[in-house]
């Protein structure tokens, strides 16, 4: 006999409640409880008695570990974020902000795989099957192993699955697939959670590999339980300004490999290609020798990039200078400003300062703080940096510079592009490196000093 009852769930963290509150006690979020009706059947046994019964305990040492072998997928860069390739049977959840490039991104992932290894099936919840033409029509993509289906029942999806069989699934997005024996709504909590529950079990059992779509939240987190990026075995997320070119795709779970690569794509007309080389990218446009201007090495995971650093300098006609960043940290620019005031001597009071990440970039590395301080005070003197430095280093709060991690992996990649004069924290210095003069320096009011006795 089956009984219901009514609770509620937070559809930020999946915590219940026997009764509505306006904030969860678990998360603290305001208005995140929603009303869920469960039903609960009293005869339904607890233990299964089949299914998994032949299933015993081994020795890890018997496991056998060959016929492990990752299947190709679309571009080097995504390979690389993956962990070598595509794993059989494993879930992959890819979020970002709308607009960004996720359909468009597996799109080509599914029209590859189709091409050149088996079977590919995109099923769309918030398409109809000629948008999903359309968007292949416009990206040039076409295969006959490729199959489209728009359906937002999840059991019928579940069904064409076991019937087609195919090598690859595609479902976009989850919180817009619902199955019918919960009561409550597409995107909810319940929803999400057995549906991830689902498709996981689904691509254990058969050995296909899934790749789910996620909306995210305003903060940028992707929507509905944390629960649902614990199921899955991947968890990816594609960053980048709309209005820019450039698109990160960026590794925060990996079951089977490192979380510390990063993919960098180019949206173009013909969708996204992979940027091989992106340092040298995001400097082409580069006005080099100019007031403000300076290049910073950063690592994003174990690749070194090189970004153009711009900063403006302005005197302000309000009592309250203004601080403005696109792609930096705004507490990390108050607090460059402050140890260039302090600690070297610049009167930034009444100046307004704007800072600038080249190609669209966010960065979140201290290792920059050398190059944004330096650009800021090159665009108050009006004094160019030399086209051929870079900056590596972290500047504390007395104005000291802080060694960085990988530092001989930075001034390689900085070699390579023609570079040759680095300015790097003394506890750090390597010498030379790749033909690179390293000059070591212990403050960044030696550093300031150093350019301004510059010709």
């Amino acid at each position: 006999m089956a009984r219901t009852r009514t609770i509620y769930v937070c559809q930020q963290c999946g915590a219940q409640q026997s009764r509505w509150m306006g904030r969860c006690p678990d998360c603290n979020t305001w208005d995140s409880l929603v009303e869920q009706v469960e039903t609960r059947n009293s005869g339904a046994r607890s233990v299964r008695e089949s299914g998994s019964a032949g299933a015993r305990p081994v020795r890890l040492r018997d496991v056998p570990s060959s016929g492990f072998a990752r299947l190709a997928v679309y571009a080097e860069e995504l390979a690389r974020v993956l962990g070598g390739g595509l794993v059989p049977g494993s879930v992959v959840l890819i979020g970002g902000d709308p607009g960004v490039g996720k359909s468009t991104l597996l799109t080509q992932v599914a029209a590859h795989f189709a091409a050149t290894v088996g079977p590919a099936l995109y099923v769309s919840a918030e398409e109809s099957a000629q948008q999903i033409k359309l968007r292949a029509e416009r990206l040039h993509l076409g295969s006959d192993a490729l199959f489209v289906y728009s359906e937002t029942a999840l059991d019928i999806v579940l069904q064409q699955i076991r019937e087609l069989r195919p090598g690859l699934v595609i479902i976009d997005s989850i919180q817009t697939v619902y199955l019918e024996e919960l009561a409550s709504a597409a995107g909810s909590v319940s929803q999400v959670r057995e549906g991830a529950l689902r498709l996981m079990q689904l691509a254990k059992e058969l050995g296909i590999p899934i790749f789910l779509v996620g909306h995210v939240t305003k903060e940028g987190a992707i929507a509905g339980p944390r629960v649902l990026e614990h199921i899955v075995d991947v968890v990816l997320y594609l960053e980048g300004d709309r209005f820019h070119q450039y698109r990160l795709l960026r590794g925060v779970k990996n079951r089977f490999g490192s979380t510390n690569e990063v993919g960098v794509f180019e949206m173009s007309g013909d969708g996204l290609r992979e940027v091989p080389n992106p340092s040298q990218v995001f400097l082409a446009e580069r006005a080099a020798g100019s007031p403000g201007s300076s290049v910073a090495v950063m690592l994003e995971g174990t690749r070194p990039l090189l970004v153009e650093v711009q900063a403006l300098t302005s005197t302000t006609g309000s009592a309250q200078p203004r601080r403005i960043t696109n792609g930096f940290d705004l507490n990390r620019l108050l607090m460059l400003g402050a140890v260039l005031s302090k600690r070297v001597g610049l009167p930034l009071v009444n100046q307004d300062i704007y800072v600038n990440i080249v190609g669209g970039l966010r960065i979140g590395e201290p290792a920059a703080d050398l190059a944004v301080a330096l650009a800021i005070a090159s665009s108050y003197r009006n004094q160019r940096i030399e086209p051929d430095l870079v900056f590596v280093g972290e500047v504390g709060l007395s104005g000291e510079l802080r060694s960085v991690s990988q530092l001989d992996r930075r001034l390689t990649e900085a070699a390579k592009l023609g570079f040759t004069r680095a300015i790097v924290p003394a506890t750090a210095s390597p010498g030379s490196v790749g033909g690179l003069s390293v000059q070591p320096a212990r403050s960044l009011a030696e550093v300031v000093d150093m350019l301004a006795r510059k010709p």
